[in-house]
């Protein structure tokens, strides 16, 4: 038998392709998981408070079960805005995550701050890591 790049491509292209297949023959038969949740938000302080809001939000965000990145971001354009963006195992944890104590004590303290809210989108995190070091802003 002569094998020809035609022959050779072919093959190559099955091969890679296996696994793929694979794992979706496989995935029939697991019970499928839950995706995970992304949350997305910007969030207005009032004029010279966005330092103290933030400051409380990452304070009562230390542990929260099934939280997998809680990042807070200054706007760079706006003095007195800021964004968050969370990653879950899914959505129920968010859910789960308002009832806590510490989250409730950090919303009831920061409430006289927040002028309002902007931009929010609830995203279908795929992958990727999180690396936040640094616990204040």
């Amino acid at each position: 038998m002569t094998i020809t790049r035609r022959t050779a491509a072919t093959t190559l292209v099955a091969l890679a392709a296996l696994p793929l297949a694979t794992r979706a023959q496989t995935g029939k038969h697991k019970k499928e998981a839950s995706p995970m949740y992304g949350l997305i938000g910007k969030m207005r302080a009032h004029p010279g408070q966005r330092d103290a809001l933030i400051a409380i939000l990452l304070e009562g965000t230390a542990a929260m079960p099934g939280c997998l990145s809680y990042g807070i971001a200054k706007d760079k354009l706006d003095a007195d805005a800021l964004w968050i963006t969370e990653t879950w195992v899914d959505q129920d944890s968010h859910k789960a995550s308002l009832s806590l104590p510490a989250v409730q004590a950090a919303i009831a303290k920061g409430r006289p701050l927040i002028a309002g809210f902007g931009e929010r989108f609830e995203t279908e995190p795929v992958g990727g890591h999180a690396t936040m070091s640094k616990k204040s802003a």
